[in-house]
């Protein structure tokens, strides 16, 4: 009974102290050699006054004077035994209990995380002038960069999300292969000095529409816009956006627009020359 107690104390408490597996294997078997150790001992022996005596060797008359445990005594010793195993069991099942909620958090922190996932899609040039085309990429990247910003969002790299450009791929496939739950897409129209946006986004796994809307703006509104889309995308699937975050996406990357469109039509022809090179936005 004692070694089955010190094996419960050791299974319970060595993991708790990251021993290593042999630590355990090591005392099961001196508590097993212990065991018939002390089996021997009490079959063959004797505890004397004068010591441990060989049984044949101890007179009747000696034998039945040797101290014995009384029934209270016995009693006693069952009784602290059930308590301390009593005890055992009812922090292993704390443990286990805790353990349990500690993954079950995690788990559910991870799914959280996985549904607040997305990618945003190249959007369409619906501009009569097919040149401006790198006014649509660029407000794609506009948006990959603003959303990247809110912590909680998991937003895919431009590389991944550009690579389904031009393509007529089914929502919910693009949204395996990039492993999003959400995926954000649109159209750009520029006419002279005005500005036609829509944005749309979409639930990746049955390609319901959460939330669209469309934007008429001036050509200098077109940080603005960005601002608005990323913050109704971060309303949307409910994450709360911070103060400095706010800020950021509030913040302008230029005050001059024609350097910004000059800097866009660059980054657009490179693209061009260099097909699946992924360059910083900035």
């Amino acid at each position: 009974m004692v070694a089955w107690l010190f094996v419960q104390a050791a299974s319970i408490l060595l993991p708790t102290f990251d021993a290593p597996s042999w630590v355990m294997k090591s005392l099961v078997v001196l508590l097993a050699l212990g065991f018939a150790m002390a089996v021997f001992i009490s079959w063959a022996f004797e505890a004397t006054p004068e010591g441990l005596k060989r049984t044949e060797n101890v007179p009747p008359d000696v034998a039945a004077k040797l101290p014995t445990w009384s029934p209270r005594k016995f009693a006693t010793f069952i009784i602290g035994v059930v308590v301390i195993a009593a005890g055992l069991l009812a922090f292993n099942l704390w443990r286990n209990k805790t353990e349990t909620t500690s993954r079950n958090s995690a788990s559910a922190a991870r799914t959280e995380a996985a549904a607040k996932s997305i990618a945003v899609l190249p959007f369409v040039n619906m501009s009569a002038d097919k040149n401006d085309e790198y006014l649509s990429d660029g407000v794609s990247e506009e948006l990959i960069t603003a959303l990247s910003k809110i912590t909680g969002l998991q937003v895919k790299a431009r590389t991944s999300s550009f690579a389904f450009k031009g393509k007529n791929e089914d929502i919910q496939k693009i949204g395996e292969l990039l492993h999003v739950n959400h995926l954000l897409e649109g159209s750009v129209a520029k006419a002279g000095n005005k500005l036609r946006i829509t944005a749309q986004l979409i639930e990746a796994s049955d390609g319901n529409h959460e939330w669209s809307d469309t934007y008429d703006r001036d050509m200098q509104d077109i940080f603005a816009v960005r601002s608005e889309v990323a913050q109704q995308v971060a309303t949307t699937l409910k994450v709360r956006l911070l103060g400095e975050e706010k800020k950021q996406l509030d913040k302008k990357p230029t005050e001059n627009l024609e350097a910004y469109n000059l800097y866009r039509q660059g980054r657009f022809y490179a693209d061009k020359l260099s097909p699946g090179l992924h360059r910083s936005s900035r």
